[in-house]
């Protein structure tokens, strides 16, 4: 029986350790969380040219999976990513996102006018604009590099 108390008397301090370990893991994983906050104070239109620039190199994959209605759906995400990108930047980078609202546009308006069965000619036309958004988004984040990394 007098082993019993030494037992407990072993095992507390284990069990403080783990306690302080814990504790420890919480406290890094807390820092880690509070340096992760540290990235927010990037502006907003950091997150939304990342999802603009990933919806754009989704282009190829949504065309050549779906055909016209897959670059159609995909055109509607660029739309929404881009005119997030264009609200929270236009102050910061005036040009850039007139030059990139104007050529999400265009590409819009000639995707939205291509028949079911386009001719070679009508799909290089819109692969003409779709080059062009893809050059307005390139220039816009080389704009925002310096904010956004």
């Amino acid at each position: 029986m007098p082993m019993f108390p030494e037992r407990i008397r072993e095992h507390a301090p284990a069990g403080r350790r783990a306690t302080r370990v814990a504790l420890a893991l919480i406290a890094l994983v807390a820092l880690g969380a509070a340096a992760g906050c540290g990235s927010s104070s990037k502006p907003a239109y950091c997150k939304d040219r990342a999802n603009l620039e990933n919806a754009v190199k989704s282009i190829p994959s949504a065309a050549s999976s779906s055909g016209v209605s897959g670059l159609e759906s995909q055109l509607t995400t660029i739309q929404s990513d881009a005119k997030a990108a264009v609200d929270s930047a236009k102050s910061d980078f005036p040009s850039e996102t007139s030059a990139l609202k104007s050529s999400v546009d265009t590409l819009s308006s000639a995707a939205k006018a291509l028949p079911s069965s386009p001719s070679a000619t009508q799909i290089a036309a819109v692969a003409l604009d779709a080059a062009n958004v893809v050059s307005a988004v390139k220039t816009f984040a080389s704009a925002t590099k310096s904010k956004c990394g």
